[in-house]
């Protein structure tokens, strides 16, 4: 069946494994994806959305980058958000709810156009090696297929567990078997593993809901959207709704606590700090009265309804009773209940920038298995894997984003450099560049990037220069333009602002906190510019950000200057810390564990303190 050996195999087909599979087939890779089932491509495990803070930035990224997430999201959305507006724009985060079966139906439709991207459906329980390098999989058929190299997507798959009160389910998934095999065979390689819980909530009969007792939560009144390719904003869009819990609520639910399994000690691992049980959330904020629930549909057209933030792995009989004690859920019909999900994962400390494996060469880990949690997250990693596995087997450079260069490079580096052990999940806060790293300007820092490695096509690239150019001629206009007091001030009075004396360059006074381009555009010259030019609201929004953030952005960029001198400063691959006696013991220990290829890296190590850098500066002879 499997003659001919592939250059890429891609085992699981979730957000990883399909980022994976479009990105190392599309660079011209014959790939093969590899999962247990063909029809849940792309599935959304958990909530029906995507994007949200900071994810939002990751998924433009992966568009930005010739990635399918942004576009498929755009096509199956059935609500967009841009979240934290009222904040300044490096806050601003895109969000989209989806129709979860068109969603996974887009996956596949876009994968099945892919050309070089082959399928095949079974569970792969075991890997084939040769003089410490992957060489293909075995299936439990027995089949072995030939690969250059293997990206593992497993997800919560390896040797899934579900949790629902003291009942123990095997699975990877509600109605889906765990994969069996893997992890054992990585640990006799020497690879370190340990075990992540996660956790889902109650799906619901939207039928059963009384809305009118609830908020409305409606979408942006202009959408926008992920793609940065001409794919069309919502015109209609569905509404979520928000409702509480309550003292009676969480009476109801502590009632089952001792059939808790996260209470009663058959959870031991550690589940989403950012993203607790209704239980967790109940017993670590004892003194809180009521938490938020979204009420959000899964689709067009389906009455399933996903309770977001009712996550639990509480018996059935104590979810239902809790949940009809909710505002709105008086009458509510389960279509299926919470649980919880132990997984295996691998400390990503054992990988490379590229996420190739350090212990077997061409083998790469990508998603929920180097211990992330998020569908954006997944399916960045999944891109990078399948980019760079393309990349080594043709004996091209290494393909690493650098921390001020993207969300996906603080990610990687991340994880790769402090490891973690508990589901990692991307926020604005880890990113020490984030004024740079906007969701509104993905496309500047990485279509040039993408379209030089062959996987952003030439029509991105297009779109981006012309973006790039109005966007820099229009800032130059205001740079060069001067306006009267006559013309200005009666908008400066508007927002309470002082007004000008005599005529001042536009820039100037465009740089002001309360004024607008809605402000600036009730300036003859500037609404002619706009017309002239044909300006869309892209365009516009870039001009805007980079007159009223210059100062921010090129302070951010001169600081990233300053990391980038230590990047260059290289540690030799076989570098000894052993020796270095003035090393902190800690420093020296982590130091070889994680073998930094930077100084730059080196100073993020977790235990290393500046100090520990400046000897191995002056041992380096910097």
């Amino acid at each position: 069946m499997f003659g001919e050996q592939y250059d890429v195999i891609v085992v699981g087909g979730g957000h990883a494994g399909a980022e994976a599979a479009a990105a190392a087939a599309n660079m011209g890779s014959k790939t093969l994806l590899v999962t247990m089932n063909l029809q849940t491509i792309g599935q959304m495990s958990c909530n029906p959305a995507m994007g949200g803070i900071a994810k939002g930035q990751i998924v433009r990224e992966i568009d930005a980058l010739g990635g399918y997430s942004g576009v498929i999201t755009d096509k199956s959305a059935i609500q967009f958000k841009m979240l934290n507006k009222s904040k300044g724009p490096a806050m601003w985060s895109p969000r989209a709810q989806n129709d979860r079966m068109r969603f996974a139906e887009e996956w596949r439709m876009a994968l099945e156009n892919t050309p070089n991207c082959d399928f095949y459906q079974e569970m792969v329980n075991g890997l084939l090696t040769e003089g410490g390098k992957v060489t293909g999989v075995r299936t439990s058929l027995g089949l072995e297929i030939k690969g250059k190299s293997v990206v593992l997507t497993n997800g919560t798959f390896l040797n899934g567990l579900i949790h629902i009160g003291e009942k123990q389910l095997g699975g990877g998934r509600a109605g889906e078997k765990a994969s069996t095999g893997i992890t054992e065979q990585l640990v006799d390689f020497g690879f370190q593993s340990g075990r992540m819980k996660t956790g889902t909530p109650p799906r619901v009969d939207g039928r059963s809901l009384n809305y009118a007792a609830m908020i409305p939560q409606p979408g942006d009144a202009i959408p926008e959207k992920f793609s940065y390719l001409n794919t069309r904003p919502l015109d209609t869009q569905r509404d979520c709704h928000m409702t509480h819990t309550s003292t009676l609520v969480h009476d109801l639910l502590r009632e089952g606590f001792d059939r808790s399994p996260m209470f009663n000690g058959r959870i031991k691992s550690l589940g989403p700090r950012y993203c607790p049980s209704i239980e967790d959330k109940i017993n670590r904020f004892a003194d809180k009265d009521s938490h938020q629930l979204f009420v959000e549909p899964e689709g067009w057209n389906t009455v399933e309804v996903y309770v977001n933030g009712f996550s639990t792995s509480l018996p059935e009989d104590v979810q239902y009773k809790a949940l009809r004690s909710v505002k709105g859920f008086e009458n509510v019909k389960f279509f299926r209940p919470g649980y919880a999900i132990e997984y295996d994962y691998f400390p990503p400390t054992q990988l490379k920038h590229t996420l190739e494996t350090k212990l077997v060469e061409n083998l790469y880990f990508a998603g929920q298995i180097n211990g992330t949690t998020g569908y954006e997250e997944a399916a960045s990693q999944g891109l990078m894997a399948g980019i760079n596995a393309h990349r080594k087997l043709n004996e091209e450079e290494s393909f690493i984003l650098k921390r001020d260069e993207a969300y996906i490079g603080v990610l990687i580096d991340d994880l790769i450099t402090k490891g973690t052990e508990e589901p990692y999940r991307m926020f604005t806060s880890r990113a020490e560049y984030r004024t740079l790293l906007r969701q509104d300007n993905a496309d500047l820092r990485l279509t040039p990037k993408g379209h030089a490695i062959g996987l952003a096509k030439e029509e991105r690239l297009v779109r981006m220069e012309q973006k790039e150019r109005k966007a820099k001629d229009f800032v130059d206009f205001f740079r060069k333009t001067s306006v009267l007091p006559a013309e200005i001030n009666p908008i400066l009075e508007s927002v309470r602002s002082a007004t000008v004396k005599q005529s001042d360059k536009m820039f100037k006074v465009f740089s002001r906190p309360k004024v607008t381009m809605g402000h600036m555009m009730q300036l003859s010259s500037v609404a002619k510019y706009v017309e002239e030019h044909e300006l869309d609201r892209e365009e516009m929004e870039q001009t805007e950000i980079q007159v009223k953030y210059a100062g921010y952005i090129e302070k951010e960029k001169n600081n990233a200057d300053k990391l980038h001198r230590l990047e260059n400063v290289k540690i030799p691959p076989n570098f000894d810390y052993t020796q270095l006696k003035s090393l902190s013991y800690e420093a020296r220990e982590k130091l070889s564990a994680v073998r930094p290829v930077t100084i730059a890296q080196a100073a993020r190590v977790s235990g290393v303190n500046p100090s520990d850098i400046s000897v191995l500066l002056v041992f380096l002879g910097r």
